[in-house]
């Protein structure tokens, strides 16, 4: 069992992000050096989403209206990342690789390029909003204390999505699949802007490669933990313990 270090004082910590941005690689980087527990999405056992990426290449090829599957899909998410978010909440330090609060950004984008119908759209957006409000009254917290939001470009996201490999997400495959990512990408840019659940940290996924680079991930972890410092989840005293454990060696806890 992890055990979080003495200078962590009960943190929420969220990461965001399109497709292949990184995000799950962060949040083990995150886990690790702050000894708390990290929560994933589950995506393996899915068995909506090839489904759905079927469904958009019919929409395309003009051989179905809408997606059949995209409605589906996002009640799926929706589902497994409430019980993820409540369980996450309801103890002390945690790491998500995926929000609930960008949740929607899937099915507006959906909705919006033909894949999914407005009435879909108002269920899934009603049953949401639901959720949210429930939540404060489900768990010890009502939000995150960091959302860390990885910014790709399409270039990174696309060169990351052939490195992972899920064959229903290749870009080969399937070419529509290009101009839904790059439309995700302006999409996510727009939540991006206009999150005010909690405080939020951006970091550059086109020029800090964390997973690979060592120097890079240092940085990264600069970063986040300075913004922790801010919000009040982590000390200065513990952060720079913290600091001189990476860059010097020096054992900090």
């Amino acid at each position: 069992m992890q055990t979080a270090c003495k200078g962590v004082s009960r943190i929420l910590l969220t990461c965001a992000g399109v497709i292949s941005a990184g995000k799950s690689t962060l949040t083990q980087i995150l886990s690790d050096e702050l000894g708390t527990k990290a929560f994933f999405e589950p995506v393996e056992d899915n068995p909506v989403l090839p489904l759905f990426y079927h469904g958009n290449k019919l929409v395309e090829e003009g051989k179905a209206e809408t997606n059949p599957y995209a409605f589906l899909l996002q009640v799926y998410f929706l589902n497994r990342r409430f019980a993820m978010i409540k369980k996450a909440m309801q103890e002390d330090n945690n790491i998500l690789d995926r929000s609930i609060y960008e949740d929607s950004i899937f099915m507006k984008m959906n909705t919006d390029q033909g894949h999914a119908t407005e009435e879909e759209w108002n269920i899934y957006k009603s049953l949401l909003d639901n959720m949210l409000e429930e939540l404060p009254y489900a768990a010890k917290k009502k939000s995150p204390d960091l959302m860390i939001f990885v910014d790709v470009n399409l270039e990174t996201m696309l060169y990351r999505v052939k490195k992972r490999g899920r064959p229903f997400e290749q870009v080969d495959e399937d070419p529509s699949l290009k101009e839904y990512y790059s439309t995700l990408i302006d999409y996510y840019a727009d939540w991006k802007d206009n999150y005010k659940s909690s405080a939020l940290v951006t970091i550059d996924g086109n020029h800090f490669d964390f997973a690979e680079n060592k120097d890079h991930r240092n940085q990264v972890l600069d970063k986040i933990e300075s913004a922790m410092v801010e919000v009040g989840t982590l000390s200065q005293s513990d952060f720079d313990r913290l600091r001189s454990k990476r860059y010097e060696g020096v054992q900090a806890f």
